[in-house]
């Protein structure tokens, strides 16, 4: 679908020069002289190069939707995570780049959001934060009592994350799958 360049938004994404490209940054530019100019930061989807583009406003863009459906984790192979369609139970397999970071959160039967382009995965969204057990954590060292003040401690999947002194081994705790950060103990 064919938009003008000053309506991008940031998570848009867009054809630009045969390669998918996701906006990261959009500022409109107007100097004093000539006409406005939107610049755009974008990141290549499949290869993560990063690029700055300039479009005249009146320009316009190739903007791609993406399909975004849901589906079950299903298992690690080593190589790549394989998932299942909620719906009609067809499987993919997702590259562990594609996922990053959070695929440390991954467990069998979660439901998480995949989004395609013409039936190749592109990006895995995991829910906002998952509960998960203390298999270790530093002692509590007395009149430690600042309320600022957090010891590292280690999740069952071996995720390091930073805990206020309170917590010990064996409690459950909710933790964001963005970046690993304590959220609070889990209501059990």
């Amino acid at each position: 679908m064919k938009v003008n360049a000053i309506t991008l938004r940031k998570g848009n994404v867009i054809d630009y020069e045969g390669k998918l490209w996701v906006i990261i940054k959009n500022e409109l530019n107007q100097p004093g002289k000539g006409a406005a100019v939107s610049q755009v930061e974008m990141r290549d989807i499949r290869a993560g190069n990063k690029t700055n583009v300039r479009f005249r406003t009146q320009e316009t863009v190739e903007r791609v939707r993406l399909e975004q459906e849901q589906y079950q984790f299903l298992f690690d192979d080593g190589e790549a995570y394989t998932f299942m369609h909620t719906s009609n139970f067809e499987q993919i397999m997702v590259n562990k780049e594609i996922i990053g970071f959070s695929a440390a959160f991954l467990e069998e039967g979660m439901l998480v959001e995949i989004e395609t382009f013409e039936g190749e995965p592109l990006g895995v969204s995991l829910p906002d934060s998952v509960v998960a057990e203390i298999v270790e954590a530093e002692p509590v060292i007395k009149g430690q009592t600042a309320t600022t003040s957090y010891k590292p401690a280690i999740l069952a999947n071996g995720v390091k994350v930073m805990v206020p002194p309170f917590i010990d081994v064996g409690t459950r705790i909710v933790v964001k799958t963005e970046d690993a950060t304590y959220v609070e103990r889990a209501k059990d």
